[in-house]
């Protein structure tokens, strides 16, 4: 089988892992692209992406411009002569020049079944729409947002306790066998485009921090979706007596209630019990300003009196 000559452009977690499968395979990964290293911690040291971290260890050359759009950067990349570029959560756009200069164009590994979630978040978008299912596409890339032909579809169940770090972590399982069956597809030339039906498509927008302020007018179901789907980031949050609570772990209950939304009905070892505008939601784990997540009956031993019934959520 034919190997191939591939670019790799990508930069968190879940790029760096579908790199470890590239560099498994037969194919020869000839260049790496990434972010330009961003400040972390509490140092705000600058650190490399995990991805120009994985390309360093394997002494991989690695390119970070700011942008693809300048002549210069494109031409370095068109001089790599490569078979194929992989792309996995770059955060840059690329150009038609860029799509164009590898010899099989630009492919991307796409965390959702396309035309379902096309955008940046389509992992936190399909938990907190509740759908059942999501998957992984492998997609040839074009100008447009996620809109090329479908070279390969992965299906992955939701269940219905995942949130976003959970399917996440499968995803990354699912991606890197799609994305390993596909090369060899595209290397031996059996390879099938799919159109994508537009009608079907949705836009899965960033997430914002603003997004995860809940809100108790809201049905419990709504808000529990929430809380898995801004797990690990950004966290949903909630305020008591003028004080911060993220909020990590709940449960929608059916139970009817015609309290006004965000009173406290409960505060026990089960969960903190909520009302909502439709049904209640249990927290079952959350966290206090600036202190550590903990269950529920953990904080209520010190903290019983903040969490008296009948106070109000906001």
């Amino acid at each position: 089988m034919n190997s191939l000559r591939i670019i790799f452009a990508g930069t968190p977690e879940f790029a760096s892992a579908h790199l470890e499968a590239v560099l498994a395979s037969h194919h020869q990964v000839i260049a790496v692209y990434t972010q330009p290293d961003r400040p972390a911690g509490r140092g705000q040291k600058m650190m490399p992406s995990p991805v120009k971290a994985l390309a360093m260890e394997h002494n991989i050359p690695v390119y970070q411009p700011k942008s693809l759009r300048c002549e210069q950067a494109q031409q370095e990349l068109a001089a790599l002569n490569a078979d194929l570029m992989v792309v996995v959560a770059y955060g840059l756009i690329l150009p038609q020049a860029v799509l164009d200069a590898p010899k099989h164009g630009c492919i991307n590994v796409h965390g959702s079944i396309l035309p379902r979630w096309r955008g940046a978040a389509p992992i936190q978008r399909a938990i907190e729409a509740g759908d059942s299912e999501s998957g992984v596409t492998i997609m040839q890339m074009d100008a447009g947002l996620d809109t090329g032909d479908m070279l390969r579809k992965a299906f992955c169940a939701i269940h219905p306790t995942d949130t976003t770090g959970d399917l996440h972590d499968r995803l990354i399982t699912t991606g890197k066998q799609a994305l390993t069956h596909s090369l060899d597809d595209i290397a031996s030339d059996s390879i099938k485009p799919e159109k994508q039906d537009d009608s079907q498509a949705n836009y899965a927008h960033k997430i914002t921090k603003e997004e995860a302020s809940l809100d108790w007018q809201q049905s419990a179901t709504t808000l529990e979706r929430q809380v898995r789907a801004f797990n690990p980031w950004p966290v949903a949050t909630t305020t008591l007596d003028d004080t911060g609570i993220r909020v990590w772990v709940s449960t929608a209950l059916t139970t009817d209630t015609t309290a006004t939304p965000g009173t406290l009905l409960k505060a026990d070892r089960e969960g903190l019990d909520i009302a909502c505008g439709q049904g209640v939601l249990r927290i079952t784990q959350l966290q206090l300003a600036g202190s550590r997540a903990m269950t529920v009956q953990a904080l209520l031993n010190g903290k019983k009196e903040m969490f008296r019934v009948g106070k109000i959520f906001i």
